[in-house]
């Protein structure tokens, strides 16, 4: 019954990340737009406002075609009003994020340690998802993952990073990938790897700590030559196709904080 509900709870949480996903980055470009003196007529894009619609064709949807994963499936994966084709991202984000939910109780039980760990897996997978969209990682959530992992590690939320750890960890982290990108820049004349991954990895020290840094790039690493290589096979990319590393260092992060304490005993021998 708990883990029915806490899937429940998934959910719905996956369902909001989709809203996430689809606006944060509509609302970073306009404020570039106007950054960069480009006026605009139209209201800045809210999280909140308008209601759920098509992007098609605008249909405002009823509560009963925004219940997570059942109005997918009931509607053929169709807008009711236009027919256009609801794409798959969105059930498998809202079945994710109920995945993530139960793997956090599962492993901390029903405890504020797997509320803080649910909202730390949400968070990537949104990351996750908007990266691999648009190669955009917005500031308002990895900055806000880095101080919440701060946060909680100075009340010792489980126990196994102390804050000086934690706060190397986010320095480290930032400091690293920082450091690469601006070799790759001076070398190549080009960039090669955005901020925004350096601010995740940051994010990720502030809640693991600095010692398993390493072996988080390794993972990610490992994962991005596999998917590269793949698709390099596949034909459905080149040496000059950009791909984003967020997604792997938010996976590799996610393993990390179900496995930590056996990460870093492994790790550090």
């Amino acid at each position: 019954m708990i883990e029915a509900l806490v899937a429940a709870l998934g959910l719905v949480i996956g369902s909001f990340l989709n809203v996430l996903i689809y606006r944060l980055p509509k609302q970073m470009e306009y404020d570039w737009a106007l950054q960069c003196a480009q006026l605009r007529s139209d209201p800045r894009p809210s999280l909140v406002w308008p209601g759920s619609h098509c992007p098609q064709c605008g249909h405002e949807l009823a509560w009963f075609e925004n219940i997570p994963l059942l109005s997918f499936v009931f509607q053929h994966a169709r807008c009711r009003a236009c027919s256009a084709r609801i794409p798959w991202r969105y059930p498998l984000v809202e079945l994710a994020a109920a995945g993530l939910a139960l793997a956090a109780v599962r492993v901390f039980g029903l405890t504020p340690e797997a509320m803080l760990v649910m909202g730390f897996l949400w968070t990537l997978l949104t990351l996750m998802v908007i990266d691999a969209r648009t190669l955009l990682l917005p500031d308002r959530l990895t900055l806000g993952l880095l101080w919440t992992g701060l946060l909680a590690n100075t009340v010792g939320y489980w126990g196994v990073v102390s804050l000086p750890d934690a706060v190397l960890g986010a320095v480290a982290g930032y400091g690293s990938l920082a450091v690469v990108a601006w070799g790759y820049a001076r070398v190549t004349g080009r960039e090669g790897m955005g901020m925004g991954d350096a601010k995740l990895l940051a994010a990720l020290g502030a809640w693991l700590g600095w010692m398993v840094l390493p072996l988080l790039v390794l993972l990610a690493s490992l994962l991005a030559l596999l998917v590269g290589g793949l698709a390099l096979l596949r034909g459905r990319a080149n040496r000059h196709t950009a791909l984003p590393f967020g997604p792997f260092l938010a996976l590799a992060g996610g393993l990390a904080i179900v496995w930590g304490q056996e990460w870093v005993t492994l790790w550090l021998g």
